[in-house]
């Protein structure tokens, strides 16, 4: 694992001199293979969304062209955001290696706490969200047509 972790080192760095993002990288095996190679690119895409981990497991989705990656491991220079955790998480992804920790991130000013506090309890003073259900009847309707639908593909 350390060469696919030097791997994610050097894209890290290569996307930092590319001025793509910050500095984090992620590759994705499957069977002990490179199947996804992929930086931070949220400056060039203007992407908040495009973090390493991100891209890497949408070229790997796209390789695969499945949705399912549990079969996959995914090596990250620094340890997940708790977006990257969730797509993580949702593309079934049970192994994951990280260089840096996120006290290391929040040393050089990506600090995430603030959004584990929120997930943790949504009242907290000041939340960085205000969520508000709206129309939840009507909204239920998408739900209904999802649950009868007879050829659904469930994830």
């Amino acid at each position: 694992m350390n060469k696919w972790m030097r791997l994610c080192i050097e894209e890290a760095i290569e996307g930092v001199h590319q001025e793509d993002g910050g500095p984090f990288g992620a590759v994705i095996l499957k069977d002990h293979e490179l199947i996804a190679q992929a930086h931070n690119t949220v400056l060039k895409s203007h992407d908040p969304t495009a973090h390493a981990e991100i891209n890497a497991i949408r070229q790997a989705s796209q390789k695969l062209q499945r949705f399912d990656l549990s079969d996959c491991i995914l090596i990250t220079s620094a340890e997940p955001c708790p977006m990257c955790l969730s797509a993580i998480m949702w593309a079934g992804i049970r192994q994951v290696y990280y260089g840096c920790t996120v006290h290391d991130a929040k040393e050089i000013g990506f600090a995430d706490e603030f959004i584990y506090t929120y997930i943790q309890n949504r009242s907290i003073e000041n939340a960085p969200i205000q969520l508000e259900e709206l129309l939840r009847d009507e909204a239920l309707q998408a739900f209904k047509v999802w649950e009868g639908k007879k050829d659904k593909t469930p994830y």
